[in-house]
């Protein structure tokens, strides 16, 4: 078995991804080779940097802490990406995503890239994923893109309804005489058990509470997603449940943020009851309100395509290693939403200089609000990049009214 995490293993980096463990295996197996006079003139040693793009592709799919070593394995990756030397189907996937490969960041691995392979997963067969990074050429991992972005669609698709169903139910229980529950159990037979971890991750950060979604499962079971928040252990939580009450869960597994598990359908109801009995011990009020810091102020100097790209080439970010957010008072000059759902401003800092700025997925019930003219933004520094001109924007992460 090859894992860092075994005792007794004293290789540094403990936080490999498993596309990390791979290629330190291959690294490991080449330098071995070497020593045996295996390569020779006609048989040269593999150049293993060509596996960086997956490497790096892999690392931040994978939602491994960036620590020092793996942030040097995205870093590399990238490099090679923005160097024209991308493998087949990863340069198809940023063209599907309309990115270019010359600015790739790392968030794109994550929000552009990752969701396209990941959809086969979800909703087809894995299998399509690997055929587009394995393509030998251009063309072919085009087709295998463009099913995987079609597939991403539909994934899309899927998630909206299973979320609007989910909301109402939440909404209904919180005008009802009932409190919302600390931990929220969320079940409907209709739901797609490849969509419902997702689903879990959307409605954890909006209500800050430990979320277990479920689908229906094998016969007579449901399959369940978990997703938490920092300083409830959610693996552990389902430990003590399943010590508690024997035979209630089935089968379950995870770590600290997230897990899996399945249960009976029957006992659906009896699950919810028992795991907010255990976790009400553990979620204490602080746990349960959301706090979001700050790197503080920021000057409107630096409020600049010279400074928002000195902070992309600080990078690259991601797990444990998060973009710096920075907070300032700004004038609301306009304000619309988009798709109805994206709220798009034009602010105006406290020197006079207009910035645009874009909150995704706001609340569309409480913007636009033409009464608000003052507001107090957290926000992460963007570049726009619109027909090749670049300006900067604010990608919005809450606003406080304030007059």
């Amino acid at each position: 078995i090859v894992n860092p995490n075994q005792p007794g293993c004293d290789f540094p980096s403990k936080q490999l991804a498993g596309v990390g463990v791979a290629f330190y295996l291959l690294l490991a197996l080449r330098a071995e080779l070497r020593t045996q006079g295996y390569f020779t003139e006609a048989l040269p040693a593999p150049n293993l940097a060509d596996l960086l793009d997956l490497v790096a592709l892999g690392t931040v799919a994978d939602v491994v802490p960036l620590d020092t070593n793996n942030r040097i394995l995205v870093h590399q990756g990238l490099q090679r990406i923005r160097s024209g030397k991308a493998r087949p189907g990863v340069q198809a996937l940023i063209d599907i995503a309309n990115r270019k490969a010359e600015k790739l960041t790392a968030q794109d691995f994550g929000f552009a890239l990752a969701p396209r392979l990941n959809a086969a997963g979800r909703l087809d067969d894995m299998g399509l994923g690997i055929s587009c990074l394995l393509a030998p050429d251009l063309p072919r991992a085009r087709m295998y893109a463009a099913e995987l972005d079609s597939l991403n669609v539909e994934r899309r698709e899927i998630e909206q309804g299973m979320q609007q169903e989910a909301q109402a139910y939440l909404q209904r229980l919180s005008f009802s005489s009932e409190e919302l529950p600390d931990a929220l159990c969320l079940y409907q037979s209709d739901w797609h058990q490849g969509v419902i971890g997702i689903l879990a991750g959307r409605i954890k950060e909006q209500y800050h509470r430990p979320v277990l979604v479920f689908a229906q499962g094998d016969e007579g079971e449901l399959k369940g997603s978990a997703r938490s928040i920092p300083g409830l252990h959610i693996r552990d939580l389902l430990d003590e449940v399943s010590t508690q009450y024997p035979g209630l869960i089935k089968k379950f597994g995870g770590h600290a943020m997230a897990a899996g598990l399945t249960i009976a359908e029957e006992r659906f109801e009896t699950f919810k009851l028992a795991l907010n009995f255990v976790a009400k011990k553990y979620l204490t009020p602080e746990l349960l309100t959301a706090v979001l810091y700050t790197d503080g102020d920021l000057s409107s100097d630096c409020l600049s395509v010279p400074f928002a790209r000195l902070l992309q080439q600080a990078g690259p970010w991601g797990q444990a290693f998060p973009e710096p957010v920075f907070e300032g008072e700004f004038v609301i000059r306009q304000q619309r939403l988009l798709a109805d759902k994206h709220l798009k401003l034009m602010l105006e800092s406290s020197d006079g200089n207009l910035v645009d700025a874009i909150w995704f997925n706001a609340d569309n019930k409480a913007w636009p609000d033409a009464n608000v003219k003052k507001i107090r933004v957290a926000y992460q520094l963007d570049i726009n990049d619109y027909r090749d001109q670049q300006s900067v924007q604010l990608i919005v992460r809450l606003i406080e009214k304030i007059g």
